[in-house]
């Protein structure tokens, strides 16, 4: 299979060549992309690279760190690559180890792999700032829920490789532009039921600095999180399918709806009127809760087991 690598290039001119220089002879192709960079990285790399795999492109407006590598994905895309790898161009990311994490896609395991940083604890927690090791945590858990990949950590890790019968499936114009594209392409990979794996890297943290806003971040992604959770919800368990899971959630949705709004009625009436419920009242209410609880905890259960284990390539 021909491999390419998509570089990013936004404020990256101190390492880029350098990150180039290390991808290995496995690799067919290289696609740097400018995207607007303040300090012409692009232009830079065109006049200093001298390796012919090297290819150049450039954005007119600068469209953030997705609209950089999907633009990298189409046109790999049009020149036959069958493998695409994403590595950032401020050296974070080893790029002599492109060979190990396509390993899997090429034994037909997966179809879209990821490095995981969590997998070295003692390297994270002396070299990442511990605001970003928090969020990267929290931020794992929630795309676990919003994606269906219950076994992927480190999800804004954007050392990625996908086979281009994934990447072909994919909505590229509706994935996220900005910094919540590796969260967007788990969601929609969990969409078309595509094997995701980690696979353990190293990460490598010298004089970079990072363009992401914790901030942005903060106020920016919840909502996007929450949307794309209902979206894969509702697709999956009562659009394409309506399983075990579909029922459970349901059950148990009425079950709580209805202890609740019970329990909230009959507390109301005893403060007002100062004269207690049955036990009996009462346990309707405790019982249809717990019950309800019970059933939406089988429901999350059977996602869990859900997780998509058949790699796209077996048909492809």
């Amino acid at each position: 299979m021909k491999i390419a690598v998509i570089i990013p290039s936004y404020k990256v001119k101190n390492h880029i060549l350098q990150v180039i220089e290390d991808i290995g002879p496995e690799v067919s192709k290289i696609y740097v992309v400018d995207d607007k960079c303040p300090n012409e990285s692009g232009k830079y790399v065109v006049q200093n690279c001298q390796d012919e795999r090297v290819n150049v492109l450039f954005h007119e407006k600068n469209q953030g760190v997705g609209g950089a590598v999907k633009t990298g994905y189409s046109q790999a895309l049009k020149d036959g690559l069958d493998i695409m790898v994403k590595i950032d161009g401020d050296g974070q990311m080893d790029s002599n180890k492109i060979n190990q994490i396509v390993q899997p896609i090429l034994a037909k395991e997966a179809d879209y792999v990821k490095a995981n940083r969590f997998f070295y604890v003692n390297e994270l927690i002396n070299g990442m700032p511990k605001i970003r090791l928090i969020g990267n945590s929290a931020l794992s858990f929630i795309n676990k829920i919003v994606s269906g990949y219950w076994d992927v950590m480190d999800p804004t890790n954007g050392y990625t490789a996908i086979h281009r019968h994934a990447l072909s499936l994919l909505p590229l114009n509706k994935i996220a532009n900005d910094y919540f594209f590796e969260s967007d392409m788990l969601f929609r990979l969990g969409l078309i039921r595509a094997v995701v794996k980690d696979t353990p890297l190293k990460p490598i943290y010298e004089d970079e600095e990072s363009n992401l806003s914790v901030t942005k971040t903060l106020f920016n992604f919840p909502y996007r999180y929450f949307k794309r959770m209902v979206k894969r919800f509702i697709y999956l368990y009562f659009i394409r399918d309506f399983n075990m899971g579909s029922f459970h959630f349901l059950i148990g949705s009425i079950l709580l709806t209805f202890g609740g709004v019970k329990g909230s009625i009959d507390w109301y009436q005893s403060i007002n009127t100062g004269i207690l419920k049955s036990t009996g009242t009462v346990m309707i209410s405790v019982l249809t809760l717990i019950l309800g609880f019970q059933f939406l905890i089988s429901s999350l259960n059977f996602d869990v087991q859900n997780t998509p284990t058949d790699s796209l390539q077996k048909n492809y």
